[in-house]
């Protein structure tokens, strides 16, 4: 009994610091995160304009419009344009095919005119 309460002691003292290395490595992650902020989204944009803009190039150019909203706070949007600009299959079939237009929503511009344009796209659309 004294040596399977040694060793369930001993797993746990293990464990919890193993859990904490793990929780301050996170943390050293995040603080790294914070300083490399990402600039993709441009809050300022003229989202409406940027559109019309895609509509018209991609209509003489025989191509679609693919409109990725989002926001340099979210980082599944951040990871998506990442994706796509690090995979050179996906990236010419984007550019081949589409023209891309970043709308930001954030605290800064919400773009609530052209969200409601869009019929209010949320996540998975």
């Amino acid at each position: 009994m004294k040596k399977l309460s040694l060793v369930l002691l001993t797993t746990l003292a293990i464990s919890t610091a193993t859990f904490a290395q793990a929780k301050k490595v996170t943390a050293q992650t995040k603080e790294v995160k914070v300083k490399e902020e990402v600039k993709i989204y441009n809050p300022d944009a003229d989202a409406k304009a940027d559109i019309t803009a895609a509509v018209a190039k991609a209509k003489k150019e025989k191509k679609h419009v693919f409109i990725q909203v989002g926001g340099n706070w979210c980082s599944w949007c951040i990871a998506f344009h990442h994706l796509v600009d690090n995979t050179p299959a996906l990236k010419a079939y984007l550019n081949d095919h589409y023209e891309t237009v970043l709308v930001n929503y954030s605290k800064e511009n919400k773009n609530e005119a052209i969200m409601a344009s869009l019929g209010y796209p949320g996540r998975f659309g």
